[in-house]
């Protein structure tokens, strides 16, 4: 596994990096209010815009690579048409942080969450859907089953909380990390779960049962993790470092050094060969994984 490139992107931290359906684009968002698009491989800027009036906090794209949704601490979510950046609709639900967005896997709805707890849900035609209350103080954690049938939330406090997207109904609740839930994935078709948190361990849990497989402990920093498309490599974000692991057994593969403490956000390209971090020093780091 070797690096790539290694360059600045943002006039402020990176946020949130991820890549096109096709693996021809890397997109990045950051604290500088702008989403920016990179052409692959040669890594040229292929377009920059101001997407928000603060902080752009999340990125999602529609399983169709045509709908790029964006949320902001300016309180709004904004759908953008992809790649043209063609803004199609500006919608907000409450004057709160928006911190976290993902698109359903049918590609109809975008769900979004916010500091105060609260979820609210869009068509990707921007009519308001539902919105509801969660109980964590902050949602950091966002993210449906491959189904679609569950949206998982997760932030400050110790709950992971599962909903029935369509009417907003709590379906379970349950105590996963103190204090805070950074993130949770799911994985296997759904019946897996993986969650990560302030305790710095990484869990995953069987959705049928509700008990936990297997814990991993990491070292210190943890702040994200992100999975290949096939689900066989995970990478986990550290203070300074990126870990490749092996999803089924955990194994460490390889170490990779990044420059800077703080690392926001992690992508695999579709193929699983590239692996892009974003981070605090507002550079870009990809590496070749094969």
């Amino acid at each position: 596994m070797k690096i790539v490139t290694e360059f600045l992107s943002h006039d402020n931290y990176v946020l949130g990096v991820l890549f096109s359906r096709d693996g021809g684009l890397l997109v990045s968002s950051g604290m500088d209010k702008r989403v920016m698009l990179w052409s692959v491989p040669d890594w040229q800027l292929s377009h920059s815009f101001q997407a928000h009036q603060n902080s752009v906090n999340g990125i999602s794209l529609s399983p169709d690579g045509n709908t790029l949704a964006t949320v902001s601490t300016d309180t709004t979510v904004r759908l953008w048409d992809f790649p043209s950046a063609d803004l199609r609709y500006t919608l907000q639900d409450r004057r709160k942080v928006v911190s976290a967005v993902r698109i359903s896997p049918d590609g109809g709805v975008v769900a979004s969450g916010a500091y105060g707890g609260r979820v609210a849900l869009w068509t990707l035609a921007g009519e308001s859907l539902a919105a509801w209350q969660t109980p964590h103080k902050n949602i950091a954690g966002l993210g449906y089953s491959p189904d679609g049938r569950l949206l998982a939330t997760s932030g400050l406090g110790e709950l992971i909380c599962l909903w029935d997207p369509v009417t907003g109904q709590q379906m379970l609740k349950f105590s996963a990390h103190p204090t805070a839930v950074y993130g949770l994935r799911f994985l296997q078709g759904g019946s897996l779960l993986v969650s990560w948190g302030y305790d710095q361990v990484v869990r995953f849990w069987d959705m049928e049962s509700g008990e936990i497989v297997r814990s991993h402990v990491s070292g210190g920093g943890l702040r994200g993790l992100a999975f290949s498309a096939d689900e066989v490599l995970a990478a986990v974000s550290l203070e300074s470092l990126v870990q490749v692991r092996r999803t089924s057994d955990w194994e460490l593969l390889a170490e990779l050094p990044v420059g800077t403490r703080v690392i926001n956000g992690m992508a695999f390209s579709p193929d699983g060969s590239l692996l892009a971090a974003g981070a605090a020093d507002r550079k870009i780091r990809v590496w070749q994984l094969n």
